[in-house]
């Protein structure tokens, strides 16, 4: 089986390393600048198209920033070459967006399934991302052996969007909790506590997680280089907010959070990791 993969951000990156020890691997990205941490994969091509991708793929793993940047390829090219195909996107997007395009991809002679990924930069270089597949469920089969690089588990979740719905609701916890870790730190800062000997008490209760261990470890250090982008942190509380919204149900710590992720965009943290958000809650301290 020929792979294809658009999308390489850092994680569409890292599962495009992962994904060529295994397979033959065909590669697009709207800044041909990224190609260069794949150029010594001996199985890595590099399409000059979206469409270019699909022609020369049976499997299509698509990781888009967000809903506009995926309909930008769903051009006339790409839909040509989609008969036969099957798409698998791994990205966030709404669950009206992830129908519509289920509807276009079939539409045009394709399969689809959707299958966002919970994990950061670490889990994605590791190949141990979380997947939550959705769609049809003997296709959801078919495909398992060729997401194997890229995950250590993979759970079935239901129809079109239910992979989504469970991606709002990890990133719920998440985001929550990185608050939370903020917070704990600022609290321990305040006291005069060595925030050092604080990290390894943190790193040892039973709350402790490898993310939580991660995110701790950054903030000690004052490390913002990007595992998991503010900014695309800050694109899953709309997401979140707004499932809520359709579910009818009060989110009442997401709305809080909500609002401090917005203010570290204004504060142009977008770049930066999902811990810089401990520079609102800490610079509001000072």
């Amino acid at each position: 089986m020929r792979l294809g993969l658009l999308g390489l951000g850092f994680m569409g990156s890292a599962m495009a390393r992962n994904l060529s020890k295994k397979y033959p691997l065909m590669v697009w990205n709207r800044s041909p600048a990224k190609y260069a941490t794949l150029k010594q994969a001996d199985a890595v091509s590099f399409g000059e198209t979206p469409a270019q991708v699909v022609e020369n793929s049976d499997i299509i793993f698509v990781m888009l920033f967000d809903a506009a940047a995926t309909q930008s390829i769903l051009d006339a090219d790409f839909k040509r070459a989609l008969p036969g195909k099957i798409i698998v996107n791994t990205g966030s997007v709404s669950v009206e967006f992830s129908q519509f395009f289920d509807k276009e991809i079939r539409d045009a002679g394709g399969q689809f399934l959707e299958m966002p990924v919970s994990g950061s930069k670490v889990p994605a270089e590791e190949g141990q991302l979380v997947g939550m597949m959705a769609g049809d469920p003997d296709l959801a089969n078919t495909i398992r052996p060729f997401v194997q690089p890229i995950t250590r588990s993979v759970v079935y979740c239901g129809p079109i969007g239910s992979g989504l719905k469970a991606k709002y609701a990890v990133n719920t916890s998440m985001l929550i909790l990185t608050v939370g870790l903020a917070e704990s730190m600022s609290l321990a800062k305040a006291q005069g506590l060595d925030l050092a000997a604080f990290g390894q008490v943190l790193e040892a209760c039973s709350i402790a997680s490898p993310y939580s261990n991660i995110k701790i470890s950054k903030m000690l250090n004052q490390d913002w280089s990007p595992h998991a982008a503010l900014k695309d942190c800050y694109n899953s509380t709309q997401l979140i907010q707004s499932a809520a919204a359709s579910a009818n149900v009060k989110l009442p710590l997401m709305d809080k959070c909500e609002k401090l992720y917005a203010r570290a965009m204004d504060a142009s943290l977008g770049e930066e990791d999902v811990v810089a958000i401990a520079k609102q809650i800490w610079d509001r301290e000072e």
